[in-house]
């Protein structure tokens, strides 16, 4: 049976599809069968970096037309590499259907391989969560700059959240307690997971204990990359100490990658940077995160835990509360400032950072709503 290893940040451009790409073709290399899938949806470009012609197969056809699975698992050039692609022809994960996600979740346990390597898209939709749930040991990316920090934690937060709802379904106890919390903002802010058992174990005990051993069996492992001092590398402890302290999360540390301009070439010249120069730093860096995966042993969840059953209860959870949710956001930087992950300066630079953005976006609304101001007035003209 395969093992799935899906690969996500809790922002874009950390490195992600750079480190799925380079690590299947380390696997290849070591002899191993791997899938490298691009669940990047609606904005792929995976194959850019392995130098892959786009082809006229990928999940956006096979959901859309009636086509076998085999039919879009295309070979490389790469010894041992085969690829999925993740088409266009998927504007939005929003319009994936509950039963076109619990395909792809059968079809990816299904292959032939010995790994299988899932390029998610950055964020914490639902979709997102509920892929890098397939397996406990995925790999979260993240860099040592503040932002990147911050939504990388509260990745794992809205997994775990997501893995609590999925645990306690509607019409136990344990789900009716965590609603009536929901309702106080304030209180949900402030709770922590840990915290939270242990009030779940006086109202439905059996539940929280298959929870705590989810918990137990869930190990995602955390690469650090753009690391540009040896000091940057200390921001992965304090993730993980603010991960335990906070969601009495255990996450594995399982490597760092340093900045290097090399990427940008190799990517210009549509080769892996373990291709094109596998002895720089950066390509022995990917080279051993990809012998600890081979070195590792697979972990699973419990046989009751049914990934492809996580959709069907439609309820608005918290993990999709959150990616809307300012007040949940607050915890997040909230939680790592007291963990000492984030000094007060650097919560200052964050929001400076922040600022800037939200500026630019209203820049952005500005422009549009002058154009189509104008677009209708010369609409009534004629």
């Amino acid at each position: 049976m395969s093992q799935i290893i899906p690969v996500a940040s809790g922002k874009g451009g950390v490195g992600k599809s750079l480190l799925s790409a380079n690590l299947a073709i380390s696997l290849g290399q070591m002899g191993k069968k791997v899938v490298l899938v691009d669940l990047d949806l609606g904005a792929s470009n995976l194959h850019l970096v392995i130098g892959q012609k786009p082809g006229n197969a990928g999940l956006g056809s096979w959901l859309t037309e009636k086509s076998e699975f085999k039919d879009i698992i295309q070979p490389t050039d790469y010894q041992n590499v085969s690829f999925i692609a993740g088409d266009n022809q998927i504007p939005d994960l929003t319009s994936l259907k509950y039963s076109q996600k619990v395909k792809l979740m059968r079809n990816f346990k299904n292959i032939n391989a010995d790994y299988v390597i899932l390029d998610l898209g950055a964020g914490t939709h639902q979709f997102i969560l509920d892929m890098f749930l397939l397996s406990p040991q995925g790999i979260l990316v993240s860099a040592p700059a503040v932002t990147a920090t911050l939504n990388g934690y509260i990745f794992l937060k809205n997994v775990c959240f997501r893995l609590l709802y999925t645990t306690f379904k509607r019409g136990t106890p344990g789900r009716a307690y965590i609603d009536q919390i929901k309702k106080d903002p304030a209180v949900m802010q402030k709770l922590y997971i840990p915290q939270l058992v242990q009030q779940l174990r006086q109202v439905d005990p059996q539940l929280t204990q298959i929870f705590v051993n989810r918990m137990q069996q869930f190990r995602p492992r955390l690469v650090m990359n753009m690391i540009e001092d040896p000091k940057d590398a200390d921001r992965a402890t304090r993730i993980k100490t603010s991960c335990n302290q906070y969601l009495g999360l255990e996450i594995e540390y399982l490597g760092l990658m340093y900045r290097d301009m090399l990427q940008d070439k190799a990517l210009a010249s549509q080769l892996p940077v373990v291709v094109y120069k596998p002895q720089s730093v950066l390509g022995q860096g990917i080279y051993r995160i990809a012998d600890k995966i081979a070195a590792a042993l697979p972990r699973a969840f419990d046989e009751a835990f049914n990934s492809e059953s996580i959709n069907a209860d439609n309820f608005q959870d918290a993990a999709e509360d959150a990616n809307e949710d300012y007040n949940f956001k607050l915890s997040g930087i909230d939680d790592l400032v007291s963990g000492g992950s984030l000094t007060q300066g650097e919560m200052a630079e964050m929001i400076k950072a922040q600022a800037y953005e939200l500026t630019q976006i209203k820049k952005e609304n500005q422009l549009l709503r002058s154009k189509l101001l104008k677009a209708s007035e010369q609409g009534f003209k004629v």
